[in-house]
């Protein structure tokens, strides 16, 4: 998550909303990382998390990771549960719940649904507080 958690400075420095993620394989070895770019992309769909699975995908030439794992700062939207979910990850790890936007746990609560074909493992609340504090301290800027 520390990973993570450096891309979202480096998205926050961007002046992107402060979300950073990875990707790790099997043995723990990183194989993508990045942050939200939707402003700098001009790309309302370049979150962090799709990011780093298109550079995973590429990195081995598949349109499917199992038994990959996702570290990200804040609990994904829909659209990227969606993506995790066509991508067969295997595992999500996310740091700060999002009550509003999240699709996980909260809203559409995606694997729960019964049009869902892959539900990987999920775990939440890692380095919760770090997480949630960059986003704030972000949010309080621009307002």
């Amino acid at each position: 998550m520390r990973a993570a958690l450096e891309e979202a400075n480096r998205a926050a420095a961007r002046d992107e909303v402060p979300i950073g993620a990875i990707i790790t394989d099997e043995k723990g070895g990183i194989v993508a990382r990045t942050g939200n770019k939707t402003r700098e992309l001009s790309d309302p769909c370049a979150h962090a998390e799709i990011l780093a699975i298109r550079t995973a995908c590429e990195s081995i030439n598949s349109q499917r990771i199992p038994n990959y794992t996702l570290y990200v700062t804040l609990e994904p939207c829909a659209m990227c549960a969606a993506a995790i979910s066509f991508a067969r990850i295997s595992r999500v790890v996310f740091g700060a719940s999002d009550q509003k936007g999240g699709g996980i746990l909260h809203g559409g609560e995606f694997y729960t649904q019964p049009t869902c074909h892959h539900k990987p493992s999920i775990q939440h609340g890692l380095m919760a507080e770090k997480c949630g504090e960059i986003l704030k301290a972000f949010f309080k800027r621009k307002r």
